[in-house]
């Protein structure tokens, strides 16, 4: 039976990635692969079943066989990296759109923490369509890959769904950020209006035994974290 408007209502989430993860069909530098994250593996695998049949463009869909450490499923499409590519992405976009319900779709480019709403213009100002571009691209990105940014940590596991952060380490409870904030440390801080928060010490010797090397900073219910220049700005989840 095929699938109906919202049938996948609920069960997908709004932002899909775009060249986070590695393609299976050909080198990175010629093809693009979308990911998006589900609640469920036959979300997952009506959402496959769905975009590799629905579009001819499509050179491969596919989904993860297991759960993964975030409790999701992935669901990986993989399109030619050429200058059709925003137009193509968008017309997939439409059909989730469609089967989902929701009509503030967003996608991350390369792990970033910002996401991004999806337009046809948004993507072609920032999904390279040349090999040569995204070598470039790639570059500029690593230091805004959330997991790159954590790279002096003791963490195993980073991820988002839509704007939630969870670190995860060994053998402990994750702990969950919502993101607010990321760029270049002095023009970042300078953007925060709240006071340093000196009351919750605790808490910062925590984060720091808990995430590693990295020097947090509290402001009102704000916590900073700085690696390499760059200073992420996020609030505490407390479950």
């Amino acid at each position: 039976m095929s699938l109906q408007q919202n049938d996948l209502r609920d069960l997908v989430d709004r932002i899909i990635e775009i060249d986070s993860y590695k393609s299976k069909m050909g080198s990175d530098e010629n093809i693009i692969t979308l990911a998006f994250s589900t609640m469920t593996k036959e979300s997952a695998e009506d959402l496959t079943s769905f975009i590799e049949k629905g579009y001819s463009f499509v050179l491969d869909a596919d989904s993860t066989s297991g759960e993964l450490s975030d409790g999701t499923y992935k669901v990986f499409v993989e399109i030619e990296r050429d200058r059709s590519a925003a137009k193509n992405i968008m017309e997939i976009m439409n059909g989730v759109e469609n089967l989902t319900g929701k009509d503030n779709l967003k996608f991350r480019y390369y792990k970033n923490f910002r996401s991004h709403p999806i337009t046809q213009e948004a993507l072609e100002a920032t999904i390279p369509t040349s090999s040569d571009d995204y070598g470039i691209k790639v570059n500029e990105s690593n230091l805004e890959n959330y997991k790159n940014f954590f790279n002096k940590s003791f963490v195993e596991d980073v991820n988002m769904w839509d704007d939630k952060l969870t670190i995860k380490k060994a053998y402990a409870d994750p702990v969950q950020f919502t993101f607010v904030d990321f760029g270049p440390t002095q023009e970042t801080l300078d953007s925060i209006r709240e006071s340093f928060n000196a009351d919750d010490f605790a808490e910062i010797i925590f984060l720091s035994k808990y995430i590693g090397d990295y020097n947090i900073t509290k402001y009102g219910s704000k916590l900073t974290f700085e690696n390499d220049g760059n200073t992420l700005v996020v609030e505490r989840v407390v479950v």
